[in-house]
């Protein structure tokens, strides 16, 4: 697939964007990518851990995830069904600007993507990223692959990326009602002791402590999110009792230490407690990756039956409408202050609103110095 199969949707008089637009005058989608054919999908793993130390033995043992769905990662799809979704919502909207989409690890490739969109006119676009937590593989590591994308095409576009999003209220609507309609699958006698486990990608503990300006970023946003899921629950009723953050998909060296618990083991011990029933709330994935529908659906789901534990797993974000049309108001928020205004900046949980532009040394990349676009270093 080449970065012209997702064609951007022009403006139909191809006039100028609308003032509540400006100065952007396309989005750029960025993501993580995933191989889309058997043979693509060590290529696509070797360059994903290319300098990491990941041992063959594991890429080997990942490799088998995507084998086990075809050769094929569900995020391509998922991406193409979200861009068709916001651009609904831009025409329900009036906002008249091009979508593009490029990725860090697969084709579309963010190079090819800025390449096409010089070429199509466009100056400066407003950056979306799928992840919604501040850390380096999150957050600045995206960063360094746009730089690295800048560098590669000859007049390139300005890039601006668009916040963090953890506690967008748009975002935790979307994550509260797929949990909602998880604990409602739960058998009433069940859901007295049920708990909730809150799944994100685990990190290394060294990438958590300098996760944001001031480290620590990564797990005090998703706390911050699910704290915010919970109360949305509550306002509609639905108390969820106990809830827990775990992780999943470490894929590191054995020696370095990463966040846990892993959610395996967090089952066990839930059985072990006596604990009725869990139910899996992704918010660490904005929409169906492969860490969600192996790791969770597949290996967490042989771990419960195993257990005899009653196991929901509620669906992430996706084209949920909130979520959709949280982007557009995260690229109006953006660029009205570019204009110097002060808009209304929403976040549902007390850490606020995210910056707009990453302070120096956020998230550093504890590897080497590498440049990176839409930050202060």
């Amino acid at each position: 697939m080449s970065a012209t199969s997702t064609e951007p949707s022009p403006r139909r008089d191809g006039s100028a964007p609308s003032s509540q637009t400006t100065p952007f005058d396309a989005v750029l989608l960025v993501s993580f990518g995933g191989p889309e054919a058997p043979d693509e999908v060590m290529p696509f793993l070797e360059r994903v851990t290319r300098g990491r130390g990941v041992p063959p033995e594991r890429l080997a043992e990942v490799a088998e995830h995507y084998h086990h769905f075809g050769g094929r990662s569900p995020i391509n799809d998922q991406n193409r069904e979200f861009i068709a979704a916001l651009r609904a919502d831009f025409d329900a909207r009036g906002i008249d600007l091009p979508v593009y989409w490029g990725n860090r690890n697969s084709e579309p490739f963010l190079a090819d993507t800025l390449a096409a969109m010089r070429d199509d006119g466009v100056t400066r676009a407003a950056a979306f990223v799928t992840s919604a937590y501040s850390s380096y593989s999150g957050c600045r590591q995206y960063r360094e692959n746009l730089a690295d994308a800048v560098a590669e095409v000859d007049r390139a576009p300005q890039l601006d990326k668009l916040r963090h999003y953890f506690d967008h209220p748009g975002f935790v609507r979307a994550n509260a009602d797929a949990l909602a309609e998880a604990w409602s699958r739960l058998p009433a006698e069940q859901r007295d002791g049920a708990v909730v486990a809150f799944v994100t990608h685990s990190i290394p503990t060294a990438m958590e402590d300098t996760a944001g300006p001031d480290g620590g970023a990564y797990t005090a946003q998703h706390l911050a999110a699910a704290d915010a899921i919970v109360a949305d629950l509550r306002t509609r009723g639905i108390d969820v009792g106990e809830a827990d953050l775990v992780f999943c998909s470490r894929s590191g060296p054995p020696h370095v230490p990463w966040l846990e618990p892993d959610v395996n083991d967090y089952l066990t011990e839930a059985h072990d407690k006596g604990t009725p029933a869990v139910v899996l709330a992704p918010i660490g994935f904005v929409s169906d990756h492969m860490e969600v529908v192996f790791d969770l659906d597949t290996e967490a789901a042989e771990t419960a039956a195993d257990l005899g534990l009653r196991l929901e797993r509620a669906g992430t974000a996706g084209t949920h409408p909130a979520f959709v049309a949280a982007v557009a108001d995260l690229l109006l928020e953006r660029a009205a202050v570019e204009r110097g205004q002060a808009p209304t900046r929403a976040a549902a949980s007390p850490l606020g609103p995210s910056h707009d532009v990453c302070p120096a040394g956020c998230c550093r990349n504890l590897r080497q110095e590498r440049p990176a676009r839409c930050g202060r270093d």
